[in-house]
Formats: C-alpha cells, sequence, structure tokens
C-alpha cells in the first residue's frame, strides 16, 4: 500500500508535525507513506515538494487579498480565515499517480484549492482527511468560536467585518465546498474524540464516514530525561520548580496567555511563598514579549526547531501548562506527558482527552484561570509527583505510540478503499 500524505508545509505547524511522525509511523509499520508539501525544508527523500512555480506565492497572495477585501481592509482575522480559492493540480504529479491513497491533512493558505480537491475526488483513488482543526466542516473559519451555523448552513459570519450577512464570503464558499464534496467520497478522520462529535453536527459533512484517531509520537525520542542535567544544558535554575509553557507564538490569544498570567497571579496571591521556589520557562515565538506580564522569574526560551533541544525543555519542566481556549488534540501535551511532565489545562477540546483529571495532571475549568492556578499548585505541592509523572508516560506509551496509530490508520486506509470501490 502506497500512501500520500498532502500538506501545505513539511515541518511548520502543528499539523505538519503530526503529518511527519504519521509519515514515519507508518513507514515503520510496513506502508509505504511519502508527503507532498508546498514548503519543503529537508533533503528527504520521503518528501517531495510541488514544482517550483510563482504560481506558488501567488496563491496565498490572492487568497489574502479577497479575504482581506471581504474583511473590509481589516487585518484584525485575516490569518484565521480560508477560502481556498487558489492552488495546485496535484493530480498530474508522479506522486499522486504512484499512490494507493490520497491522505490530505492541512491543505490551506495556497496548497489546494477547493477545484483541486475535486479534481482528487474525481481521480477515482481513495480519498482521507484528517483534521487537524474543523475547516473542513465549515466554510471558512478553522475555530468556530462557539458559532453553530456550520451545523445548518454557514452564514452571517462573526469573523468578517461587521459581523457578515446571510449572503457573505461564508455563505458563498459553503456553497462551493457543498460543490466539491458532491459526489465524492472522503473518509474523515479527527484527532479528537470532541472534534469528530463536531464534525459529525456539520451540514457539510453529513453523507460522508468520520472516525477519530489520535496524532502519533515516537515515544523513543520523547522520554523522560535527567531532569537536573536538562536545566544545567538549558541554563536553567536547579533549585526552583519550572512551569513550562509552549507555543509556536506565545502571544496567541487562543493559547491562553492571559488567563494564564491571570492564573500565576491568583497563584503568587493565595501562596507567596511560591514567589522563592518557582520559575516559568517559556519555549516559542514573542516569549520575550510576555515576560513582564508574569509576577514570578520568566526565562525565555524563545523559538526552538531542534528537537533535541525541546526534548530537554519538556525534561527540565516539573509542570506543562496550556489554557488554550479552543484546542484539537494539542502536540505538546502529548510532548510534555512522554516526558513524563503532568500537565494542565482547561476543560475544552480535546485536552481533556489527552489529561486524565488527577491522574496524569489536572484539568482545569474552562477560562477559570484560579482554578487552573489550584490545578499547578496541585501537581506541584499536593499531588503524588511521581505517581503522574509514570501514569503521563503510560498514557502516552498505551495511546499515542507510532505502532497503535499505525494501526489504526491501516484499518482507515482499507476500509477507504472498500469505500470507494462500492461507490463505483
Amino acid at each position: 500500500m502506497r500512501v500520500l500524505i498532502v500538506n501545505t508545509s513539511e515541518k511548520t505547524g502543528g499539523a505538519a508535525v503530526a503529518a511527519n511522525r504519521l509519515m514515519t509511523a507508518l513507514n515503520n509499520n510496513g506502508v509505504k507513506a511519502k508527503m507532498l508539501v508546498r514548503d519543503k525544508e529537508s533533503n528527504s527523500l520521503t518528501v517531495a515538494g510541488l514544482p517550483k512555480s510563482p504560481l506558488l506565492h501567488w496563491h496565498f497572495l490572492w487568497e489574502r487579498l479577497v479575504i482581506f477585501i471581504h474583511c473590509r481592509f481589516s487585518r484584525k482575522h485575516l490569518f484565521e480565515i480560508d477560502i481556498a480559492n487558489a492552488g495546485t493540480d496535484i493530480t498530474r504529479l508522479r506522486e499522486f499517480q504512484e499512490a494507493d491513497i490520497i491522505h490530505l491533512h492541512w491543505i490551506n493558505q495556497g496548497m489546494l484549492s477547493l477545484r483541486s480537491i475535486r479534481k482528487i475526488l474525481q481521480s477515482g483513488k481513495p480519498v482521507v482527511w484528517t483534521m487537524h482543526d474543523i475547516w473542513p466542516a465549515t466554510a471558512i473559519c478553522h475555530y468556530t468560536r462557539g458559532c453553530h451555523y456550520f451545523k445548518s448552513h454557514c452564514q452571517c459570519c462573526k469573523l468578517l467585518q461587521g459581523g457578515g450577512s446571510q449572503s457573505d464570503l461564508s455563505a458563498s464558499v459553503w456553497k462551493r465546498k457543498t460543490w466539491m464534496l458532491d459526489g465524492g467520497n472522503i473518509y474523515f478522520v479527527t484527532c479528537s474524540k470532541w472534534l469528530e462529535a463536531e464534525a459529525k453536527s456539520s451540514a457539510l459533512l453529513k453523507e460522508h464516514k468520520i472516525t477519530s484517531i489520535p496524532n502519533p509520537i515516537d515515544t523513543y525520542i520523547y522520554a523522560p530525561q535527567n531532569k537536573q542535567a536538562a536545566r544545567r544544558r538549558l541554563g536553567l535554575p536547579e533549585d526552583k520548580q519550572i512551569i513550562l509553557f509552549v507555543s509556536q507564538r506565545v502571544t496567541d490569544e487562543r493559547k491562553g496567555m492571559a488567563y494564564f498570567v491571570d492564573a500565576v497571579s491568583h497563584l503568587v496571591k493565595n501562596h507567596p511563598e511560591v514567589m522563592e521556589k518557582i520559575g516559568i520557562a517559556v519555549l516559542g515565538g514573542h516569549s520575550e514579549d510576555v515576560a513582564g506580564q508574569l509576577p514570578l522569574p520568566v526565562y525565555a526560551i524563545g523559538y526552538v526547531n531542534d528537537e533535541k533541544k525541546i526534548v530537554e525543555v519538556y525534561n527540565s519542566a516539573d509542570v506543562f501548562v496550556l489554557p488554550s481556549l479552543e484546542d484539537n488534540l494539542p502536540n505538546t501535551i502529548m510532548e510534555a506527558m512522554a516526558c513524563g511532565v503532568p500537565c494542565v489545562g482547561f476543560k475544552v477540546g480535546g485536552i481533556p482527552e489527552e489529561i486524565d483529571h488527577k491522574r496524569n495532571g489536572y484539568v482545569a475549568e474552562y477560562r477559570h484561570a484560579e482554578d487552573f492556578a489550584h490545578g499547578i499548585y496541585w501537581v506541584l505541592n499536593e499531588a503524588d509527583y511521581d505517581m503522574l509523572s509514570r501514569q503521563a508516560v503510560a498514557k502516552v506509551t498505551h495511546c499515542y505510540s507510532q505502532q497503535h496509530v499505525a494501526m489504526r490508520y491501516q484499518e482507515v486506509y482499507h476500509q477507504a478503499m472498500a469505500l470507494k470501490h462500492y461507490s463505483l
């Protein structure tokens, strides 16, 4: 079986990381998998880039321009919307023609257009689409922010300036997505049970098969190390408890930094003694920008793309925090847990599927900063820490290992092939 994994980027972003890990997992478990990407960043023979063309950048610019106009020239939500009005026809490429299964992942920002996806569906090849967010089940948004229009018909989109209308950009893209899917068979896979339920409630996907399979992780790379040695290599204090926050861009509102700041303020207010005992490590772009907002010592690590160093950062921490306001199945929680670090997150999205409350971490009430603070304190000072750490590693080994995830995807591939033959 030959699988072609299609993703906009090879390495940048959570979806790219997950797609790359899946490719490795499949290849390690008897499936021949390759990636096709717009943004190729390595010399890997298992990753192919789109043919070089000025059109690749133009596709991205054209989509942004159309969105910018429909947002009445406001940049506020410019990169929270995708309309897939421009993209590459990959059906002519050798990699596509040699594949038995086409496996789409995150294909936005000019990689594939709705028209090119329809051509893929009309090619006769079985198609699997892993949803890393809700976009395939809505018109234009990646996170619904409580909107329920996608359950019937997208319109009046609040991401558009002025709140949109019944005939706005979301309504027109919804019609094009309906056309794109008409007569086609896609086996959709979500990374969390939460997103599976959301996708199944979409009027757009009501005729399609949907299941959930988590992202895989290499438990040989992401594994517990000596905490003190990791801190020495990173220049972090060895005599403090370290809270770790990680995000590709730590100022991303969706990742909840404002709630983390509030939670740390509650922590300091309720337990003044932590001022001398706790420090905060921040990994990700713009980490220096938030240092002054937190009432505890902050160690801004910045953006890191060296996987070995990232593993060291996780291993340097006593607790990992992710106060996301919307999230699917965050790779960062999985990575921290694989390194034996208990996690604290809000009860939202797929986070409660990763963190088992008071078994390998703490699940705080949604948007409740004081409960989040209590969770941090509980992990660091009240819980059986060694038990939490062991349970975190065990959860990842049992649910997210390469072999476990690869076997589940092989089942989906066989079902997708059977689904395609049945439709013919």
